[in-house]
Parts: structure tokens; sequence; C-alpha cells
């Protein structure tokens, strides 16, 4: 397997033009979506189905009234007063995602740029969301599955890079069997210098900062930085939704 890795969200059009049908995309948004993926999938979320703009997420919510709606802009929840009139019923907090919360139900959810980078790889062979909570579990299926190319990308901020993406990338790339890029032994050689004190870099990191200065969010990053708790595996299925598998 060939490994290669996006380092930021500025290589994601390019996508467009690249045959991705022998290609597995591996997302990663530590800090926080895909890790808010994961938790919810674990604690019994029937589908994630992740979508780009506010307007789509009130449009599935318009046509199916039992849908969640999830989201964040500037870190913070959706309000009524930037969707429309709408309260959004979660943020982008893994700890909100909780069973008796989300146990059988459908979650649309829209984040700065998570969401994107899992809509980008579209046409893929398969499109996994993937975290630090999950790194293994992620491994174990990719080795299994061979594909020809495997994908690393990172989710970024803004159109920059992600330390912790960066991070989690190159912990993912150490777990599989197969030939680097120069971008993933960055990702890996990153990883590897910062691995003994993982928690620590990651809580320097920009989105960390940001997230630690917001008191009701500050957990969040110890949460996402913890490895492999859930064992589930997040793949975006057909329908573009995400479902554990």
């Amino acid at each position: 397997m060939n490994i290669d890795t996006l380092l930021t969200p500025a290589e994601l059009p390019a996508l467009a033009q690249r045959d991705l049908r022998a290609t597995a995309c591996v997302v990663f948004d530590v800090l926080r979506a895909t890790s808010t993926f994961v938790t919810a999938l674990h604690h019994g979320a029937k589908a994630i189905i992740p979508v780009g703009e506010i307007a789509e997420a009130v449009a599935h919510r318009r046509s199916s009234p039992a849908i969640l709606l999830a989201g964040e802009r500037d870190g913070l929840k959706i309000s009524a007063a930037q969707s429309g009139g709408v309260d959004f019923d979660f943020g982008n907090s893994p700890r909100e995602f909780r069973p008796e919360s989300v146990r059988g139900k459908t979650i649309v959810s829209t984040t700065t740029n998570g969401t994107r980078a899992l809509r980008a790889g579209v046409g893929a062979k398969i499109i996994l969301a993937s975290s630090f909570l999950n790194l293994a579990a992620t491994a174990k299926y990719l080795n299994a599955a061979r594909p020809e190319e495997i994908l690393l990308v990172c989710a970024g901020t803004g159109e920059g890079a992600a330390l912790e993406d960066a991070l989690a990338a190159g912990a993912l790339a150490g777990l599989l069997d197969g030939e680097f890029t120069d971008a993933t032994e960055i990702a890996s050689r990153t990883f590897q210098s910062a691995r003994n004190e993982l928690a620590a870099v990651i809580a320097g990191s920009q989105n960390a900062r940001r997230l630690l200065a917001i008191s009701e969010l500050r957990a969040d990053v110890a949460f996402c930085s913890q490895r492999d708790v859930f064992k589930i595996v997040a793949a975006l299925q057909p329908d573009g939704a995400l479902r554990a598998v």
C-alpha cells in the first residue's frame, strides 16, 4: 500500500481531479469533529450525516423532524440566530454525545473543516473518519482491506495545518503496512518526536489553546487526546452517512 498525506485543507480541491477509486481516505479532525463522530457512533448513534452548511442541516431537520442537529461555528454550538430560527441540539464537543442522548438517532452535523474534508473524498473506495480515540481499530480495518493507496487527510484549521491532525496521521501511518510518501514521512516523524509527551504537545497546539480558553470546552482537549478508547471504525457510506462498521 502507498500511504500519502494531505497536511493542509488547501490541498483538498485537488482531490476532485484525482482518481480515488482504489484509495482509502482517512480524515482527521482531532479537535474536534472526527473525535465527536467516533464518540457518537460508539455511544449508539445510528448515523452521522456530515454537511457543509448550516442551511443544509436545517433542511434535513425540516424533511425529517426526528433528526438531531449538531455543529459549530467558531467552536461554539450553532444558535437560532445563526440558523434562521433553529437552536442546534449539540455543538461539536464529544462529551455532549452521551448514550442516552444519541442512541438510535440520526445526527446531521456541520463543522468548519471536518465535514468539508470528509466530503472532499467523495469517489474514494473507502472514506473513514478517525481520531486518536479509535486509531488502532482504524489501522486494523485498513490493514485487512489492503487498498492500493491510503490517503491520510488532515482537516486542519482554516486553510492551514493543524498540529493535532498531523500527529494523528503520523500515528496511524506507523500502524499500517505500506510505503510512505514524503508528506507521510513528515507526519510520522512529527508524531515520533512527540509520542512520549503527546497530551502536552496537543495541548500546546493552536486549536487546543483556543478550546482551553473556553471554560465549557476545556475538557475536550484531554478527551480527544485519549488513545484507543473505542474499538469502532466510522465509515462514510454511499448514502452520505457515517456509520460504525
